[in-house]
C-alpha cells in the first residue's frame, strides 16, 4: 500500500500485479489460475500500456533489464490493475501531483542552491577586484588567469572563511552587498514549500515553517489532512482493488480503511458515538451500521 500510494503521488501511475497458485496469471504457455494469492506492486516507469482496436488497455508489458513480460488483460482476473489520477490531457497515464507542482519544486529546489552557494562562499555575497593600473592599461590573459584560479583556491568556500587578500600590482577589492530584496531566498523557498504542500493535498502548517503553526491550528490541520487527502486517497485505492479482485474472491469481498485506528480521528469517532447513543429514534442495528458494525439478531427495535 505504501508503494501504491507513493507511485502514484510520484508519477500519477500505480501498477499491481496479482499472482495465483499456479504463478503469473497471464503467463504465457502455462495454464491460467483466478485464485490469487500474492499482489506486487510494480515501478510505473517500467510499464507501458498497450490500447486494444476498441481504445480500451488490451494489456501491459513490463520491461526489465532489457527483457519484456507481457501481461494480457483478456482473463477472467486481469492480472494488472492500474491505478491512474486524472489527466486531462492524457487518455492513458494519469497526472502526478508532483507534475503539477514542478515550478514550485524547481523554485524550491533554485533556492535551496542559492543558500548553498553562499554558505560556499562564507555566507557573504562575492565583492569585485578593480585594476587601478595607469590608463588603457589591462591585466594579461596570462595574469588574469592566474588572478582568477588564486582566488578559487585560496580564498572560496567555507574553508577559508575569513582569510586576508593579499593584493598587489594597483588591485583594489570592492565588497559588493545584496539587497534585502535579493536577500530574501529564504521567503521564497517557504512559499514554494507551500505551494508543494498543497499539491500534494497537505496543509501548509504541517510543515513545520517558522510563524505558520500553533499547537491548536496544527491539530486541526493534522485531522483535515486525514479527512481530505488520506482517507480519500485510501478509500480509492481499496474500492478499486476490491473491484478487482471481485473475480477471485466473489461479490463479498470488502477492502476498506478501518477509521477506528487511526489516532488523529478519535475527537469525530467520540462525537459520532455520543450523536449515536442521543438518538432515541434509532434501533439497535440502526446505531450500528451508523457507528460501522454489522446488524444483530434482535437488534430491530429501539433502545
Amino acid at each position: 500500500m505504501e508503494n501504491i500510494a507513493a507511485h502514484l503521488l510520484l508519477a500519477g501511475n500505480a501498477y499491481v500485479e496479482a499472482v495465483g497458485l499456479q504463478g503469473n496469471l497471464a503467463g504465457e504457455g502455462g495454464s491460467q489460475s483466478t485464485q490469487v494469492r500474492e499482489l506486487y506492486a510494480l515501478r510505473p516507469d517500467r510499464m507501458k500500456l498497450v490500447p486494444g482496436p476498441d481504445g480500451w488497455p488490451q494489456s501491459y508489458e513490463y520491461t526489465v533489464a532489457g527483457q519484456t513480460v507481457r501481461f494480457d488483460q483478456g482473463a477472467t482476473q486481469p492480472p494488472i490493475l492500474h491505478l491512474t489520477f486524472f489527466n486531462p490531457v492524457d487518455d492513458y497515464y494519469g497526472l502526478s501531483p508532483l507534475e503539477a507542482a514542478a515550478v514550485a519544486v524547481d523554485t524550491h529546489n533554485a533556492a535551496a542552491k542559492w543558500n548553498k552557494a553562499l554558505l560556499d562562499n562564507a555566507a557573504r555575497p562575492s565583492g569585485a577586484l578593480v585594476y587601478t593600473g595607469p590608463d588603457g592599461l589591462v591585466l594579461a590573459d596570462q595574469q588574469f588567469a592566474r588572478l582568477k584560479k588564486e582566488l578559487e583556491e585560496q580564498y572560496q568556500g567555507t574553508a577559508n572563511a575569513g582569510r586576508p587578500l593579499l593584493l598587489e600590482g594597483g588591485l583594489d577589492w570592492k565588497a559588493m552587498s545584496l539587497s534585502p530584496k535579493d536577500m530574501d531566498f529564504m521567503e521564497a523557498k517557504h512559499s514554494a514549500a507551500r505551494e508543494i504542500a498543497l499539491a500534494f493535498g497537505v496543509p501548509p502548517m504541517l510543515l513545520a515553517i517558522p510563524g505558520d503553526n500553533t499547537y491548536s491550528n496544527y491539530q486541526e490541520a493534522s485531522r483535515v489532512f486525514w479527512q481530505q487527502t488520506v482517507l480519500p486517497l485510501a478509500g480509492r485505492v481499496a474500492s478499486v482493488l476490491t473491484q478487482w479482485l471481485a473475480p477471485s474472491f466473489g461479490a463479498g469481498l470488502v477492502l476498506a480503511v478501518d477509521t477506528d485506528r487511526v489516532e488523529a480521528l478519535s475527537g469525530d469517532r467520540a462525537a459520532l458515538w455520543e450523536r449515536v447513543t442521543k438518538a432515541p429514534f434509532l434501533t439497535v442495528n440502526e446505531k450500528r451500521a451508523a457507528t460501522g458494525y454489522g446488524a444483530v439478531q434482535g437488534g430491530d427495535v429501539i433502545s
